[in-house]
């Protein structure tokens, strides 16, 4: 497989889940939003899917509908919906002989409905929900049609591992930032609806429920989102997926940068799973959950050396 295609598959992927992961946060955010007796601030979402001046957004971390449209609508704004979704289909574009024709007209219509007029209507005068569901969907469509339609060959592979590292990435950047609220203000440890809100935003609420069943406690939500293999978006089911679909690209052609990258992966994923709540220890979280995130970029920049031709 050419380098360019490996890479617009693996970037295809990557920014579609990455919307997938904003627009869940964005929805959920809201809700908390309303429901609030308090002053409700975005400024941990902001911290998390903004690539522009932190400073001047905070000026609109109290106007929800005003970061919603920022975040969801903001051609400025390079971290955008509507500029990833753009992106996602210009690379699904350059390999459309690679990608079923469902997938590429899936992918289309997902971009089509982000520019529909409408939604910011939705976000300005409306209801923002709506539109964040409308959005939610398409992505919902997009999994399903890929998970039924794409061979399950390379072109899949590179779209898996894009998938996961970057769930994996936004997963550690949600715990990393809600755990850090906590530093400057202690009493959201006995908040349940500050746990709550975590869960639903990451799609774990249900899960944590039927696993523990003492209540939230601080120590089982991290357990959950770091090493719990059953959880589709914690940090051990990602690495234990692109570990898998990694093994799939071996070849005798590239087997010395293979070997290296391989082992990147193991590493990690032994770092992942041969830790506990009790050694990630509280105080030490952060550096912890840094040092997590660093190895994950290095594995995407071998990725993007050995088999993308640093494209």
């Amino acid at each position: 497989m050419l380098s360019r295609v490996a890479s617009s598959l693996y970037w295809l992927s990557r920014y579609v889940e990455r919307s997938d992961g904003m627009l869940r946060m964005l929805k959920i955010n809201y809700a908390s939003s309303q429901d609030t007796v308090q002053e409700f601030t975005w400024k941990p979402v902001i911290r998390i899917f903004s690539s522009d001046d932190e400073h001047e957004l905070l000026n609109i971390q109290h106007d929800s509908r005003a970061v919603i449209e920022y975040l969801l609508l903001n051609r400025e704004n390079p971290n955008s919906i509507l500029n990833i979704v753009t992106l996602a289909r210009e690379n699904a574009r350059s390999v459309q002989e690679h990608i079923p024709k469902d997938l590429w007209q899936c992918l289309n219509e997902y971009y089509h409905t982000v520019k529909d007029e409408k939604l910011l209507w939705y976000v300005q005068k409306d209801d923002p929900i709506t539109a964040l569901d409308i959005l939610i969907k398409q992505v919902m469509l997009y999994h399903g049609t890929a998970d039924s339609t794409m061979e399950r060959g390379e072109s899949r592979s590179f779209m898996k591992i894009g998938k996961h590292l970057e769930r994996s990435i936004q997963s550690i950047d949600i715990l990393d930032i809600k755990f850090s609220s906590i530093s400057t203000n202690p009493d959201l440890l006995t908040d349940i609806a500050y746990w709550k809100h975590l869960l639903l935003s990451l799609g774990g609420y249900e899960l944590y429920l039927k696993t523990y069943r003492q209540g939230f406690d601080a120590k089982n939500i991290i357990e959950l989102v770091m090493l719990n293999n059953d959880f589709p978006r914690s940090a051990l089911y990602s690495m234990n997926n692109i570990e898998r679909y990694f093994s799939r690209l071996k070849s005798e052609s590239n087997i010395a940068d293979y070997n290296n990258l391989s082992f990147k992966i193991g590493r990690l994923k032994s770092m992942i799973t041969y830790s506990s709540v009790n050694t990630m220890a509280e105080d030490q979280l952060h550096l912890y959950l840094t040092d997590i995130k660093t190895e994950l970029f290095g594995i995407g920049n071998l990725l993007n050396e050995y088999y993308f031709a640093n494209s």
